[in-house]
């Protein structure tokens, strides 16, 4: 490294952002790029470690360790600090097909394995990774790369979120001809509906899809397979299909009072409030809007966060997130060594900005909804809840238990449900044939494929609801399949 002693001269500079009161009267990104002079210095304190575990990419406990697509990141945090950034955007691009949506929206596990978080604040590497990408878009270093040659091999792609738009990618420069189903009317799956504007403006989005289209990708949109498509049409048509359908199945609630109106699972909020604002700017009225409502998100990951901050830029009256697990430690615990994620606590751009309204963070910890009151119209009145206790029991596993008199009644007129995705659609992948086990899509690890020769399958409908960063390594490594597939030259 050129700076062998950066990390003992440079402390960790925190992102740039909108302050919370002032960002909550917009649906802009509220992250912004850091001087170049400071990304030279957070590239300086990456440390030259013997061996980077920041890139390793493993699950430890079923979380991520690392980087899922292995991004060779002590390399392009290199050359950033000698000012070097088109060759770190090569560097940058040789792993990661979309680094400018892992760069806003990657919870960044490559941090939490850093070897200098052992003793410091680790690097800054998702907010130079994202400026890396972003200069080469301002500098037109990233222009449409067409394949000389085409094979004259098809291969359909259903589904265009991360996993299917990198499959899309590797695929298309391998020189086959690739098409993208679709079946919402913008390409970009939980990327375009499913995570706010503020997180990741859809111009983002859509400058890639532009480039990809450029290069020869085929998108089919509004057209659901199963009902537009039939599979064996598809199958007929293609000489190999890579089913990238997510694992889009909501989990609801099963508690008296779950039917009432003004109960909504969280990704159709999400959605319609997202499709509102790119058709209309909010003209058309379609959102739900929750404007002096007392709102309550139930679960506590970061789909429910991206509802509180909806919430609150709609001027909710009060905004609370329940969660059932205990508030998370400050520092790291014994029982999460590194190199393994943290799991700490931390104050999300949506809890700060509530926090800087209403004064307190949303989030209630260890409490349980019991039960859902309607009004005489049937509509949402109040939630019932009770604190709960964690306990360790005698076989060594972690159970609730409820505490007596903390019983609270809660006034609502706006629920979303954000408890997780129980895993794929099951209609679409029924017409295919393939086996379906935990509610996924059973494909082989080695090379993808289903148990239907030439029909294969990755991302969240393989594995189950995951990290961007995972669907990109899996949408990689399906393609490398599939080309090893179509030089044998059997058709589907």
């Amino acid at each position: 490294m050129g700076k062998p002693t950066g990390f003992m001269e440079f402390k960790r500079a925190k992102t740039k952002e909108q302050p919370p009161l002032e960002r909550i009267s917009n649906w802009n990104e509220y992250a912004a790029r850091l001087p170049d002079e400071t990304l030279q210095e957070q590239g300086a304190r990456c440390m030259d470690c013997g061996t980077p575990f920041c890139h390793m990419g493993v699950e430890i406990r079923g979380a991520a360790a690392g980087c899922p697509i292995q991004n060779v990141i002590p390399e392009w945090n290199d050359l950033v600090y000698k000012g070097q950034w088109k060759e770190a955007l090569d560097r940058l691009h040789m792993t990661n097909n979309f680094p400018e949506f892992t760069g806003r929206v990657c919870p960044a596990p490559c941090e939490g394995s850093c070897t200098l978080a052992i003793t410091d604040p680790a690097v800054a590497i998702k907010s130079i990774e994202r400026s890396i990408i972003d200069k080469g878009f301002e500098n037109n270093w990233i222009l449409p790369r067409i394949p000389r040659t085409r094979t004259g091999r098809k291969v359909a792609v259903v589904g265009s979120g991360p996993a299917g738009l990198a499959a899309a990618d590797e695929l298309n420069q391998l020189g086959h001809s690739v098409t993208v189903y679709e079946r919402a009317d913008r390409p970009g799956g939980l990327l375009m509906y499913g995570i706010p504007n503020m997180k990741l403006e859809k111009n983002v989005i859509e400058r890639r899809i532009n480039l990809l289209r450029q290069e020869g990708i085929d998108f089919v949109l509004s057209t659901d397979i199963g009902k537009d498509i039939t599979a064996d049409e598809l199958k007929a048509q293609f000489d190999a299909v890579i089913l990238c359908i997510g694992a889009q199945k909501q989990r609801v609630l099963h508690l008296e009072g779950s039917d009432a109106q003004g109960v909504h699972l969280a990704m159709d909020y999400l959605t319609g409030v997202t499709k509102s604002l790119l058709d209309s700017d909010f003209e058309d009225g379609k959102a739900l809007n929750v404007a002096g409502k007392d709102v309550i998100v139930i679960g506590g990951g970061d789909t429910g966060a991206d509802c509180v901050a909806t919430a609150i830029r709609q001027k909710a009256r009060s905004v609370h997130q329940f969660g059932k697990h205990p508030e998370l430690p400050k520092t790291r615990q014994e029982d999460r060594p590194w190199p393994q994620d943290p799991n700490v606590y931390s104050l999300d751009y949506a809890y700060e900005e509530v926090e800087a309204t209403k004064g307190r963070d949303p989030r209630e910890y260890c409490i349980q909804t019991k039960e859902i009151v309607k009004d005489k119209n049937g509509r949402v009145k109040e939630l019932h809840t009770i604190q709960m206790e964690k306990i360790l029991g005698d076989d060594g596993f972690h159970f609730f238990k409820e505490i007596p008199g903390t019983e609270k009644v809660w006034p609502a007129q706006a629920v979303f449900v954000a408890i997780g995705f129980e895993g794929i659609e099951k209609s679409l992948p029924e017409q295919f044939g393939v086996t379906i086990s935990n509610n996924k899509i059973r494909a082989s690890i080695k090379d993808f494929e289903t148990n239907v020769p030439g029909v294969f399958a990755a991302g969240d409908a393989r594995r189950g609801q995951s990290l961007v960063v995972w669907a990109i390594k899996e949408g990689r490594a399906v393609a490398a399949s599939v080309d090893e597939f179509l030089k044998v030259g059997v058709k589907v």
